[in-house]
This record gives structure tokens, sequence and C-alpha cells, in this order.
């Protein structure tokens, strides 16, 4: 089995990358999964000094259902989880299943933070963009998919977004395999990667 992860600032494009090869990859035997179906509970999340609680921390995910959700995958079983819509009430949670295949695709914010899941990767993946361009694309998302007020969307990216980034996303930026700039598009670094897993399950 071969483990690739992908991550990327919020706003990024990361999510937009693996959906592409999604598209692409679709019967081809390739396991997606996202960090963003892992979070905790509000009641469990870390409430900052102004009483926002903050979903960009490492600690907001539950990284220990990950790994062994990973494990199982790695053992031949397939996994249920059921999927996190970010408290938008208008929609409906569903029951995603991660199938065992011989590529598994793992994207999301801290998935190069924690040490485990960090060894387990065959190849790195990092989705780098501008800072306006992540801003605007976070302010698009939270407002129409995720039902937040524009100033909340304003208030955590300033004082949980940004410095989350810093700390634990941007400094393993340079541990990569391969870095993909979004400045315009992906379309040329999404057709190498398509190529590359192609190539991949071909040979076994």
């Amino acid at each position: 089995m071969y483990v690739i992860g992908l991550a990327g600032g919020s706003g990024s494009g990361k999510t937009t990358f693996m959906e592409s090869l999604k598209l692409r990859l679709d019967g081809f035997g390739v396991t997606f999964i996202s960090l963003d179906d892992y979070y905790l509970p509000r009641d469990k999340q870390h409430v900052d000094e102004n009483g926002i609680k903050n979903f960009d921390l490492p600690t907001s995910i539950d990284s220990h259902a990950l790994l062994e959700d990973i494990t199982k995958l790695r053992s031949g079983q397939h996994v249920t989880r059921q999927e996190y819509t970010f408290n938008n009430e208008a929609k409906e949670a569903k029951m995603i299943e991660f199938r065992s295949n011989p590529i598994i695709i793992i994207e999301g914010l801290f998935i190069y933070h924690y040490t485990e899941l960090r060894g387990i990767l065959d190849l790195k993946l990092f989705v780098h963009a501008p800072p306006y361009s992540k801003i605007i694309r976070r302010i698009k998302r939270d407002r129409v998919e995720r039902n937040y007020p524009l100033d909340d969307v304003l208030y955590r990216y300033q004082h949980h977004v940004m410095p989350s980034y810093e700390q634990y996303i941007q400094p393993y930026m340079s541990e990569c395999d391969i870095v993909i700039n979004n400045l315009t598009n992906m379309d040329a670094s999404l057709e190498v990667i398509y190529g590359f897993i192609k190539e991949k399950l071909a040979n076994g």
C-alpha cells in the first residue's frame, strides 16, 4: 500500500486539488481521506481569550481515530465514518466508506504535524498559494458552504488561521517532496501527480 499526504494552508486549494484527482481516478483503486472528517465535537474544541472556538489547531482533530482507521485500511479492512458538516444545519451528514485500496491519499491541514502519521507517508505534497488568494477562497467557502458570518470568518482568519499556518503547517513545506504552486491554476501539477499514481497502480 502506498500512502500520499496532501497538505497546505486554509484556502490554498488542496481540497480542490484532491477533488480533481478523485474525478480522474474514480474506479482506479484509490482511497481519499480528508482530515476534515476527524474534527472533534464542538464541546472539545479550544476556546480563545475572546470566547471563540478555535478549530485551527492540531488538537482540534481526533488524530488517534485517524491513525486507527489508516492502520485498519493498511491491514485490509474497510472503514466507515460520519461526515463532518462544520455545524451547517442546512447540510445533512452522510456516512462515508473508506475502502482498503493500493493507494491512499490523505488531505488536511495538519497531517505533517502528527509525527506518527508523517512517518507512514510515502510521498508528501504541499499546495502553496499567496495569502491574498487564500483569504478570498476562505471567505467564499465559509460563507457559502459553512454558513459562517463574514465578521466571524475574518476574525478566525486573523487570530486562528494565520498563526496556526505559521506554526503548524508552513514549517513542513521544506520537508515535502513536491510543492504545488497554486498561483493561477494547478493543471500541470495535477497531470504530473495523476500520471504518477496511474503508473504506480499499473506497476503494483
